[in-house]
């Protein structure tokens, strides 16, 4: 989390350019068949009152998709009719037809659909976002039966003549909160998105089991072991987010491979089937081969797009690599600290490869500058964008020797670069730096609890001078009884975490 922010961060995550986004988006079977199904569209098709196409213009346009042999047919078609209504791809007009039809409305290409081009990439991800979030209202809205279900089954309901009897149902036992429902899919989303920006294999490399991404946002990250509870919870999320997942699939959202025929079969039997049991003398290949029975997904790269842009609306931050490229260096050394090492390193490139390294060098010196809190975590991450810049930054450098601030750190990379006539720094200023370097550290940890990445941050401190804490409270920089409380806090020797605390007294009485 950057600091002053108090959002909830994602890790950064790489994205193709929006040309090659929308191309993408293009290609995704929902919306070119709902472009194609615009284009066939005459102005005064007939519809029904819902907007949706009658049997007779339903059938034509299955066969307009070429979808007559393919079964599930007639469902693709709606779906994709649908779409292009939610997008406005096509238009409704409500009108009561006069032909002795039941038509209730007719329909007509929209405006939108002259924006379905390369060349507009930007309007492409604008329609197919807007698609996306009408399929994943509908994905999150339970069955007519799921909702019937759950006051006891179908029973009851129906009427003499065989149809629903709408008085029959008590329509306040329907418990369904559409934005709880909402959640729990993007919950899902957002579980797929994480496993993608962290996967050791590369980003959105491996397919993720459905078991995982459901537990990931039910289970509680303290409990060792499923209770009965949670296992009859975590089973039937499985098998809701297979009916979701296999929904948004036609969006180009992700890939899917659904739970097995044969887990539904055991589910519908009344078993525990849609989570796995795990035998922990099973052979690796053969545990990855039974996890795979249980659905597999992972996002595409236009999918790590939609859910990013989701997030960017619910509030999250969500950073983009390369979008700091652009910025200036004082907004990069506020953000660098913050992202995980192979990323900062990817951003820092990103951003040197606009500028010459003498100009880059001097910007990024002076946007290190400055004794509030924020500052040592800045000068950390120069001289990590630092550390990629040649000898021609060396006049940069030069300049700011005697700088109390930045003396340290350009004495340390021209030192690495063998510069001659480099002034040796002197007892302040080691300790200045030992203070600044430590405090910039003990900030950026990126879990504050983890004291055993802190403690490793400290145990070395004694050992690099005989009176280190005795010298240490004396160092003039704004950071340092901070630095000695922590010292004294998490250093595993508890004589040496004694001296911390008291040196960290000594310097808060001093200033």
């Amino acid at each position: 989390m950057n600091p002053g922010d108090d959002r909830p961060t994602m890790p950064p995550v790489r994205l193709p350019a929006e040309v090659e986004l929308a191309r993408a988006a293009l290609a995704s079977p929902l919306l070119a068949r709902a472009v194609r199904l615009a284009q066939w569209a005459a102005p005064g098709t007939h519809v029904g009152a819902g907007g949706e196409l009658p049997a007779a213009e339903l059938r034509s346009a299955v066969a307009h998709l070429g979808l007559d042999a393919v079964e599930g047919g007639e469902e693709f078609a709606a779906d994709a009719w649908h779409f292009a209504v939610d997008t406005g791809l096509i238009e409704i007009a409500e009108a009561p037809a006069d032909d002795g039809s039941e038509a209730m409305g007719t329909a007509s290409p929209g405006e939108d659909l002259d924006l379905m081009s390369e060349d507009d990439p930007g309007g492409v991800l604008d329609l197919w976002s807007a698609g996306v979030d009408a399929v994943l209202a509908d994905a999150a809205t339970p069955t007519f039966e799921e909702l019937i279900g759950g006051l006891g089954g179908l029973g009851g309901v129906f009427g003499a003549d065989g149809e629903i009897d709408p008085g029959a149902i008590d329509v306040d036992a329907l418990e369904f909160d559409q934005e709880e429902a909402a959640g729990h899919l993007d919950a899902a989303l957002g579980s797929l998105y994480l496993f993608a920006v962290t996967d050791e294999a590369g980003q959105a490399a491996s397919m993720v089991p459905l078991p995982m991404v459901a537990a990931a946002s039910i289970v509680p990250e303290d409990m060792d072991e499923l209770s009965p509870e949670a296992l009859d919870e975590l089973s039937a999320a499985v098998l809701k987010l297979d009916g979701q997942f296999g929904a948004l699939a036609g969006t180009g959202l992700l890939e899917y491979q659904p739970v097995d025929d044969s887990v539904l079969e055991e589910a519908e039997a009344g078993s525990d089937a849609a989570v796995p049991e795990r035998d922990e003398h099973e052979e690796e290949d053969e545990d990855e081969e039974d996890l795979a029975r249980y659905g597999l997904a992972r996002l595409t790269p236009l999918g790590l797009y939609g859910v990013r842009r989701r997030m960017l609306d619910a509030g999250l931050d969500a950073p983009l690599i390369g979008e700091l490229a652009v910025r200036d260096a004082a907004t990069l050394l506020a953000v660098l600290p913050y992202r995980p090492e192979a990323a900062a390193r990817e951003e820092a490139e990103l951003w040197l490869a606009g500028r010459t390294p003498r100009d880059a060098a001097r910007d990024l010196l002076a946007a290190a500058r400055g004794g509030d809190p924020g500052g040592p975590g800045r000068r950390l991450g120069c001289q990590l964008v630092l550390s990629f810049l040649d000898e021609r930054a060396e006049p940069a450098l030069r300049e700011v020797l005697d700088d109390g601030e930045l003396g340290g750190l350009a004495r340390v990379w021209l030192a690495e670069r063998g510069a001659a006539d480099v002034p040796p720094p002197g007892e302040a200023l080691v300790f200045w730096l030992t203070i600044d370097t430590l405090a910039a550290q003990l900030a950026t940890v990126a879990v504050e609890d983890d004291a055993a990445e802190l403690r490793e941050l400290v145990s070395d401190l004694a050992g690099r001078h005989s009176e280190f804490f005795e010298r240490a409270w004396r160092t003039d920089h704004p950071a340092t009884a901070d630095v000695l409380e922590a010292v004294g806090r998490l250093h595993p020797d508890k004589r040496l975490a004694k001296q911390a605390r008291k040196a960290a007294f000594k310097s808060r009485s001093l200033r």
